[in-house]
């Protein structure tokens, strides 16, 4: 896929719909059931087979499949899945032999490693997780903010923490819902770690019927398995970040905690991250052909493909094997991606957290960041890598800003690859006034209470421990309680995205005849999302520095482009009342 540069919204918005190069193949594996190996079985392997990878093997075109099915089985590989929809084997197979033995065979086009498994225990920290600052700074004791009516709303009848949701504001959430609040015939995949379905304020709109767990737990980065097949529950959440976003999108106005951007649309678990955060190729892949499959309206996701943060196809600074492997996984995501967008999703993710411009993206030292130390540094060129899925094909990317519109000092930025921006969140924000660096500036929402505890943030009796007073917040109703914390990253500004995307498909979407629901061309919503944005000029002077803050020069960044679009906010910042009013479509 070459890099191409983005220009001012054309009619049809064709500037924002990037196009793969890939095959297309016809088929999809079945909703109910999709084409897997038993997850028993898969445990069992994991933990007999220490030698053993799982890779992704492209087949080359639709007549291929038994030639590279004969390929694998030649090179000792045992196909567990295979996907008709976009072409690919999943395979387990031998570590040290398998690329090398089947690389160059008849039928395939490509092969990348998707996980290792059967390694010993051991977690280590993720290194991207920005989305934390907030909460490295936050055991400072800061004074609960002030708030009426915990637990049974507020009497001017707001849910008891909405006081709280600044973002909401911004964006005009609340007069938005006066018009059209969602649908629940409108379904929102989170390719994420999960959603928590104990969560009150997300239990009444999570579709649990639809939703799917395309993981399994890997001891060395996730800990000790949590159920004995190691595949958590397709309704839980271990690791928080998913069941955050989903709250971003769509928790119930029902009177408690928090609520959505379209409150009424029905959220689907589509997990492809590990509970310690990784997302690797194979459930990533299956989320996004079952999210074309099942019918899914808009997927959310916020977080990038690893080993590598960008995938370059001919890096010196990689070996052959590394290069071939990172132009597999290019060539998979867009066959995933352009499967999705034409099944009828609307692709939207996080821009990335790595204060970087795509367009100029610079040094990357933090890849392969898995397995843990196999990491070196790397010179990234644009026209030569891909970070993915957001540099995918027909994606919508989001840039972060903080209560004041400033872009977020973390966020990623640029012409080339911008879309809309969001609040995400800027614990930094309000130099000079009473906000700055405090926990207020960052996004509230859902969060599970196993992850609080497991943060040391709330004790084994459920009680949010004193230190963490403003941070977390419990709230309870006779129906049980929930848990809310307190984010920032783009991860935190795409789901604003998302739930705006969800707002447009209950307002203008069609009946879809084959699954239900409602449906609306991706191209269509992307139209109406990017048409209803608020437009945001550059601030003066362009250059935007971060010395206030207390970020050193590689954090300054240069803010390109016009009014109507530009590299900070794209065409703007995404506006939810103006989307269900017309603002974006012509309609009134």
């Amino acid at each position: 896929l070459p890099n191409m540069k983005r220009s001012p919204l054309p009619a049809g918005l064709a500037a924002v719909v990037l196009v793969a190069a890939g095959l297309a193949f016809v088929g999809a594996p079945a909703v109910g059931r999709p084409v897997h190996m038993d997850r028993s079985s898969r445990s069992t392997a994991a933990s007999t087979a220490s030698t053993t990878d799982t890779y992704v093997v492209l087949v080359r075109d639709a007549s291929s499949e038994a030639a590279a099915r004969r390929a694998v089985a030649a090179a000792g590989g045992t196909v567990v899945e295979a996907s008709a929809g976009i072409g690919t084997l999943t395979v387990e197979a031998p570590a040290s032999t398998f690329v090398a033995a089947v690389r160059s065979k008849p039928g395939i086009s490509g092969v990348a490693a998707s996980r290792s498994i059967g390694h010993s225990p051991g977690v280590p920290a993720r290194h991207d997780l920005v989305e934390h600052e907030g909460r490295s700074q936050a055991l400072r004791q800061q004074p609960a903010p002030r708030r009426r009516g915990q637990g049974s709303g507020t009497s001017n009848g707001q849910d008891t923490l909405e006081p709280l949701q600044w973002d909401m504001d911004m964006i005009h959430a609340k007069q938005a819902h006066a018009v059209n609040p969602g649908s629940p015939k409108v379904s929102v995949g989170i390719i994420d770690t999960g959603i928590d379905g104990t969560q009150p304020d997300l239990a009444p709109n999570l579709d649990r019927s639809l939703s799917r767990n395309f993981t399994t737990d890997m001891p060395d980065i996730d800990g000790p398995c949590e159920v004995p097949s190691c595949q958590d529950p397709a309704d839980a959440d271990q690791g928080g970040h998913g069941t955050h976003v989903a709250g971003t999108v769509a928790a119930a106005d029902n009177g408690m905690g928090i609520v959505g951007v379209a409150p009424k649309v029905k959220l689907v678990n589509v997990r492809a991250g590990q509970d310690s955060g990784y997302f690797f190729l194979a459930p990533t892949l299956d989320a996004l052909t079952y999210s074309g499959a099942a019918g899914i309206d808009v997927v959310n996701m916020s977080f990038y493909v690893d080993p590598w943060l960008y995938n370059c196809r001919s890096n010196p600074a990689d070996s052959p094997a590394q290069q071939y492997e990172q132009r597999s996984i290019i060539s998979a995501m867009n066959r995933a991606l352009e499967y999705a967008h034409r099944h009828g999703v609307t692709l939207i993710s996080a821009m990335g957290n790595e204060n970087s411009d795509l367009g100029d993206p610079g040094f990357d030292p933090t890849s392969p960041d898995y397995p843990e130390g196999t990491n070196y540094d790397r010179q990234i060129d644009n026209d030569d890598c891909l970070s993915m899925p957001s540099e995918g094909s027909h994606v919508l990317n989001v840039t972060s800003i903080g209560p004041s519109k400033k872009k977020a000092d973390y966020s990623n930025y640029g012409l080339e690859r911008g879309f809309v921006a969001a609040p995400g969140g800027w614990f930094r924000d309000g130099f000079g006034t009473a906000t700055f660096r405090t926990n207020a500036n960052l996004i509230l929402s859902t969060y599970p209470k196993v992850t609080l505890q497991d943060e040391g943030l709330v004790d084994q009796d459920g009680n949010v421990v004193p230190e963490a007073a403003g941070l977390v917040f419990k709230e309870c109703t006779a129906d049980g309680c929930g848990y809310y914390t307190y984010l920032q990253g783009t991860s935190m500004a795409a789901p604003h995205a998302t739930g705006v995307a969800a707002l447009a498909v209950a307002r203008y979407g069609h009946p879809d005849r084959r699954h239900g629901g409602l449906t609306m061309d991706p191209d269509q919503v992307a139209n109406v999302v990017a048409r209803s944005a608020t437009p945001t000029p550059c601030p003066t002077p362009r250059l935007q520095t971060y010395s206030n803050e207390g970020r050193d020069a590689s954090f300054d960044a240069y803010c390109d482009g016009s009014v109507r679009f530009n590299g900070f906010y794209g065409y703007g910042i995404i506006d939810a009342l103006r989307t269900v009013s017309g603002g974006g479509s012509g309609r009134g």
